[in-house]
């Protein structure tokens, strides 16, 4: 047993200030985790316990999916990210240093890099293949803006693998086998979540899926499909087109638009419908291009469909500085009729008349815009973030639904993009040489704690599911000078402990209020209360987490019962 006055739980009456979200809010109070920086955290005992839950569900099935535990350096040479070119395009998140010998490192903020190192100087033959290798390891990504606590710090513990392959099929193969594991992972861990297709961002590849928890407080947002069950992240989400808005009629014509620089605004201006707008946004790429992307009105563009477009190359909003260079307006006032910059635009916007826009310069529009006639050589593409209502690309009749998720986990299939760029090669059966297929299957641990409370918590604290619970059992004298509370609750502990159900024992000498409000706040799935009046009648008192009312049971029941409940949640 553990006994709670030995151990560092420093619970908290008061929300503390900075807090915004549930799990940041309830493991602070809990007493789980203290901030030690912006972003960065130490973790408490029962912190830590609740972490090491998730990571034994996932050694375990890795290790049953045939992967095999591995552990890379967390600080990496920044040649071997030169080799794959990351160096220069993943950004500021990427911390660099230098050591004593003025030599260049980053702290990992993923490791395909060096596992490709590590494959490439050890595997000869389509013999030695295929291979799955995982870490569980600390990572660190210079969040611009860290906050939430375990959700988005900028130092957080993850397992990350990476699979390796003679050809394509076989790496899709392995694909699917990580989609199993991820999918057995999160539902041991008793989450409820989706699958969703997804974007590869930084890590790059051409097929993803991110595993989302559902919780009203995600940060990301996600579009279902009820009658077809496909799911993704609305940056992904493929778009069925809808008819062009508008109608025609009218040569184009400057309007002035004083000081109305959005799309609400120059709505509201002119008394005309914002799906009746293009929007012009414009975007830098990593070599510097500006490129003009084209939304309807009242849609919003996708940066990961963009991304794509645009061949994969990073991209991000350009600021106020290279809108006036491109546009000759300030930011608000661009538009795509006589812009000289490569420009794509939204399927949406295919055949659109009688439409408004920026007219690039400072306080004017222009409307009557007809794409056949004003924009001939637009390209178009599927540019937009899906939305609930949207119509189902996959099936006939369907139609978006949208929640909110927190993404726990992603699979990616790499390719070759680099073992192509790290020469990580092997010899085919045909003695030709070739390069290695690749995988890689990343689950934030950290952040499945914080996803667990986001969505497993009531008024009065944490509702632990019981296989990420620090412990299984509270039991709880109502006072510890009287010895026969004391000893009872002593005994009920070890003989949890004996059956295999972690027990925590608050044998603090506190009033019973202050030990009942601690249990609710820390939420482990069972409480046994040991008073004096159901003692007295032979018995304790049992109470599941969210159980309204406590039963008595017998003392020599209780264990068993307990563990039981434990069991059944």
């Amino acid at each position: 047993m553990t006994r709670l006055s030995r151990l560092l739980v420093p619970t908290l009456r008061e929300d503390p200030a900075d807090a915004e979200v549930a799990s940041h809010r309830l493991m602070i109070r809990a007493g789980m985790i203290r901030q030690v920086a912006r972003g960065i955290y130490d973790l408490l005992p029962l912190g830590l316990r609740a972490v090491r839950r998730v990571e034994t569900i996932v050694r375990e099935e890795m290790d049953r999916a045939g992967a095999q535990e591995i552990l890379m350096p967390a600080v990496i040479p920044g040649e071997l990210w030169r080799e794959s070119g990351r160096w220069e395009r993943y950004g500021p998140e990427l911390l660099r240093m230098r050591d004593r010998y003025d030599r260049e490192f980053c702290f990992g903020p993923t490791h395909e890099e060096v596992v490709t190192d590590l494959v490439r100087r050890e595997i000869r033959s389509y013999r030695e293949l295929p291979k799955n290798l995982y870490q569980i390891q600390v990572k660190f990504r210079d969040e611009i803006r860290p906050r939430f606590g375990l959700m988005r710090g900028r130092e957080f513990i993850m397992k990350d693998a990476y699979s390796f392959h003679v050809d394509a099929d076989d790496a899709r193969r392995e694909y699917r086998v990580m989609f199993d594991t991820y999918t057995r992972i999160f539902e041991r861990c008793g989450l409820t979540f989706r699958a969703v297709e997804a974007g590869t961002g930084a890590i790059g590849g051409s097929l993803s899926h991110e595993f989302q928890v559902l919780a009203a407080s995600g940060e990301d947002a996600i579009v279902s499909c009820e009658r077809c069950g496909y799911a993704a992240n609305v940056e992904k989400a493929e778009v069925r087109a809808a008819p062009a808005a508008g109608a025609g009629g009218g040569g184009l014509e400057r309007v002035a638009t004083p000081g109305k620089r959005s799309v609400e605004e120059v709505s509201t201006f002119l008394g005309l419908p914002r799906e009746r707008f293009i929007k012009t946004l414009l975007y830098a790429t990593a070599g510097g291009e500006a490129v003009a992307i084209l939304v309807r009105g009242d849609h919003e563009a996708s940066a990961t469909k963009v991304q794509a477009a645009l061949g994969g190359e990073p991209v991000a909003l350009a600021d106020e500085q290279a809108v006036e260079r491109a546009t000759g307006a300030p930011v608000g006032f661009a538009g795509p009729v006589g812009l000289k910059i490569r420009m794509l635009a939204d399927a949406a916007l295919r055949g659109v008349r009688g439409a408004v826009a920026g007219a690039n310069r400072a306080d004017e529009h222009v409307v009557n815009v007809d794409q056949a006639r004003d924009l001939p050589e637009l390209v178009f593409a599927d540019l937009r973030q899906a939305r609930s209502g949207d119509a189902c690309p996959r099936c006939d009749g369907g139609a978006f639904a949208e929640h909110r998720g927190i993404e726990v986990g992603q699979v990616f299939y790499l390719g070759t993009k680099y073992s192509e760029a790290m020469g990580a090669t092997f010899l085919g059966a045909d003695g030709r040489e070739r390069p290695i297929e690749m995988g890689c299957y990343g689950i934030g641990i950290t952040r499945t704690v914080a996803a667990a409370i986001e969505q497993h918590h009531d008024d009065a604290g944490i509702v632990w599911p019981a296989p990420l619970a620090p412990y299984g059992v509270h039991v709880v004298p109502v006072s510890v000078e009287d010895a026969r509370l004391r000893e009872t609750a002593e005994q009920l502990a070890a003989s949890l402990d004996a059956a295999g159900v972690d027990a925590l024992l608050d044998d603090r000498d506190e009033r019973p209020g202050v030990k009942f409000k601690d249990a609710d706040l820390i939420g482990l799935p069972v409480r046994v209360t040991v008073g004096p009046r159901a003692l007295a009648r032979g018995c304790v008192e049992l109470k599941t987490r969210t159980a309204r009312e406590a039963t008595e049971v017998p003392v020599g029941d209780a264990a068993a019962r307990a563990a039981a409940l434990l069991g059944a949640r």
